[in-house]
């Protein structure tokens, strides 16, 4: 029985730099991952080395804003404390943290792991939507290390078996934290009339979605899930929002999935709306909530006349959300095979096609 097994749970997370010392080589770690730039090396070497030290003085005065360094990393050790605490009843269960392009990273989480001497590890990326280049890059950057870790020449008393959770776009408490962080931003700004509900993800080129990315089409699910369970919810009547989905952090010269939402925000302040904006992508706080659309985009919005601009937080340690989280490890760890929505739906599972095993 499950309860009964050492159990080890692996978050996987963008990371972010813990000080401006650090800003340069993170973003080194960024550009030189082949999901993200796609060339040969050394190309991609080169590349990232001079993006990455262009790029580095900007992004030094953003994470300036947030005191010297990223969030994300503390958020996530409080996201598995909590999972920790949910998972309570399954039995011995340590719940460890994976960034993929600063501390701690693959290599040093799976050295830990291994210390942990687990019967069972459940690797769950905290990207709700699926991506080649989040969730799958973290995926695929764990099997390398994991290799390493336990391959010729490295002891280890017992082989665990490993499941993986691919993502969860429309799970019950995803969407039941998001919706309950929305009801309480459209309550605060009042008539709903006036209001344009903004739900904002990441960008993404639009040659890796055409490419058979599944990002897009996940995002827009979770958007529609979201506002479907907002219906009835203190007066709110889902067929009377006026929402859309957008998105962010576009970069480089290539065409990029849209609309953006810089435009959507211009857009809002011509026709008089109030703005509700929901970081649907992003279940922690980072540079990309409280830079780019806490100060940044609130300063085009103010430029662009949109009379109010609420922001609402990720969904973060809210108890739906890791108890979505848990439920989806006790899932893993009852199936053989990955869990994905996509499968479920008659569909290829994302993650098994970038694992190469369909």
């Amino acid at each position: 029985m499950a309860g009964t097994k050492r159990v080890a749970v692996v978050l996987f997370n963008l990371g972010g730099p813990d000080g401006p010392e650090a800003v340069q080589p993170f973003l080194f770690n960024l550009f030189s991952d082949p999901a993200i730039i796609q060339l040969p090396q050394p190309f991609r070497w080169l590349v990232a080395k001079l993006v990455s030290s262009r790029r580095a003085p900007v992004a030094r005065e953003i994470y300036a804003q947030m005191g010297g360094r990223s969030p994300i990393v503390p958020e996530t050790e409080q996201q598995a404390r909590a999972l920790e605490v949910a998972l309570s009843d399954v039995g011995e269960v340590k719940v460890f943290i994976a960034m993929r392009y600063w501390h701690p990273m693959s290599g040093e989480t799976a050295q830990a792991v291994k210390a942990y001497q687990p019967d069972e590890i459940v690797l769950l990326p905290l990207y709700p939507q699926y991506s080649t280049t989040t969730s799958g890059s973290s995926l695929k950057d764990w099997r390398r290390a994991w290799r390493e870790v336990v391959g010729p020449g490295h002891t280890l008393e017992k082989m665990p078996e490993i499941r993986e959770i691919c993502c969860y776009p429309e799970v019950n408490g995803f969407v039941e934290a998001e919706a309950g962080l929305v009801a309480e931003a459209l309550q605060e700004a009042g008539d709903l009339s006036q209001v344009r509900l903004l739900f904002s993800a990441h960008g993404l080129p639009k040659k890796v979605v055409d490419g058979g990315d599944p990002y897009q089409r996940q995002v827009e699910r979770s958007c529609a899930a979201v506002v479907k369970t907002l219906g009835g919810r203190a007066g709110i009547e889902a067929g009377q929002l006026d929402w859309t989905v957008c998105y962010q952090s576009r970069v480089g010269p290539l065409e990029w999935i849209g609309p953006s939402t810089d435009a959507e925000i211009e857009r809002a302040g011509r026709d008089g709306k109030k703005i509700v904006l929901v970081p649907i992508a992003f279940v922690s706080e980072h540079s990309e909530t409280l830079v780019e659309l806490d100060i940044e985009y609130r300063e085009l919005a103010q430029k662009a006349g949109v009379p109010v601009y609420l922001r609402v937080p990720t969904v973060g340690t809210v108890p739906a959300f890791i108890r979505a989280l848990g439920d989806l490890v006790r899932e893993a760890l009852q199936s053989e095979t990955m869990i994905c929505p996509e499968e479920a739906a008659g569909g290829t599972c994302p993650g098994n096609r970038d694992n190469g095993t369909v």
